[in-house]
């Protein structure tokens, strides 16, 4: 289904949802007919694996740090992060990032066409903290490292080709990448307070070895046009990347990033935003704000990881707030989705879609235990809308 851009009904949500772009047009938002209860209904109580979901929806475990895969001999990377799907044949594949430092890098589950595990495996090792990431059009996953002077790294999720540092793509605290195939962009996101958001322009679609690093230019507001500006020094040293463009905007603490028709999102963890970039128009805006829902009790915060689904709906992962994963919906609500319970110390990372749409993959960073080595990564299955 054609992708629908937010922003433009009245706003409704679970708690009043706060979508930047119409409030700065004037228009009220409405207040929820039922409290708690998006697309999918009200959350229901914890299932035995203490996540609360909608009626209809079921979870499971598919790995535990530190724990051998089931059916498989691979032990599980510690702190599960970013991750994405592939589709493999008749089933697919799940990759999950490893955000531990050193020794980070990334790994994979397989899965038949019936969604048992069938394999499990490393597909890059010997990088740092490697945090978000994104899948590009030609299938291969990337994994970015949030460091000073981090490198983008280019894997394969099925495992036969060694892994590939793509320096071209520069060197800052990397978080999330979206492909855009339409462009024939990859655009980026810098873990920073002070951080930029980015796109690399490959010299030849496919091959990320070489191309020009973009920041995005624009003015102080939540909402304008934007231009884009060459990098002179990707390396970022002696400057970093962020400081070598005058005007470059400026976003606190760049998080997850999405493309879809057209349009790409991404989240800022310093103040509870997400940004919307209209690409086919130059123009920027929030998607949401929670810093704008009236009476407080904003149903998103701690924004992370983001995905989205073949219906249009946006799936954001909360580093901390109730643990939720919420979705937005094309006609501005904002609900949560799920809700994991008993693991306050934790944080959401890795939502992705299996390709059908049916299968929701996330994983649990820290755990019941708070700690890298407690992480758990989940499957939720059910009625998605596709």
């Amino acid at each position: 289904m054609e992708r629908r851009t937010f922003l433009r009904g009245a706003v409704v949500g679970t708690s009043a949802a706060a979508f930047g772009g119409t409030l700065m047009h004037g228009a009220a938002y409405a207040a929820p007919a039922q409290p708690g209860a998006g697309p999918y209904g009200a959350l229901g109580a914890a299932d035995a694996n203490g996540i609360m979901l909608p009626a209809g929806f079921t979870s499971r475990v598919i790995a535990r740090s530190g724990q051998t895969v089931p059916g498989t001999s691979y032990t599980w990377h510690s702190a599960p992060d970013g991750g994405a799907c592939y589709a493999d044949g008749t089933g697919w594949i799940y990759v999950s990032n490893s955000e531990v430092n050193p020794s980070g890098g990334a790994g994979a589950v397989r899965f038949d066409s019936s969604g048992t595990v069938t394999s499990a495996y490393r597909i890059l090792s010997g990088t740092r903290q490697n945090c978000a990431g994104g899948k590009t059009p030609w299938n291969t996953w990337l994994s970015c490292e949030e460091v000073s002077l981090g490198y983008v790294y280019e894997a394969d999720p099925w495992g036969v080709n060694a892994a590939v540092r793509r320096p071209a793509m520069g060197r800052f605290k990397h978080e999330a990448a979206a492909a855009d195939p339409v462009r024939q962009a990859v655009y980026l996101t810098e873990d920073e307070s002070d951080g930029c958001f980015y796109r690399f322009l490959p010299t030849t679609w496919g091959d990320l070895s070489s191309g020009t690093l973009q920041v995005l230019k624009a003015g102080s507001g939540t909402s304008g046009s934007f231009t884009w500006q060459n990098v002179p020094d990707p390396d970022g040293s002696p400057t970093a990347t962020r400081n070598q463009v005058s005007g470059a905007k400026r976003f606190s603490g760049g998080e997850g990033c999405h493309y879809a028709n057209n349009t790409v999102w991404f989240t800022t963890k310093g103040d509870n935003r997400v940004w919307q970039l209209n690409l086919s128009t130059n123009t920027y805006e929030l998607a949401y704000d929670d810093s704008l829902v009236a009476g407080g009790g904003a149903p998103l915060t701690g924004v992370d990881n983001v995905t989205g689904s073949s219906f249009g709906d946006l799936y954001v992962a909360e580093d901390g707030g109730t643990m939720e994963i919420c979705v937005i919906t094309p006609d501005d609500v904002v609900a949560p989705f799920l809700r994991i319970t008993g693991q306050s110390a934790s944080e959401i990372c890795g939502p992705a879609f299996s390709p059908a749409g049916d299968r929701l993959y996330f994983s649990s960073q820290r755990g019941t235990t708070g700690s890298s080595s407690g992480g758990i990564t989940y499957e939720v299955t059910g009625p998605f809308r596709t």
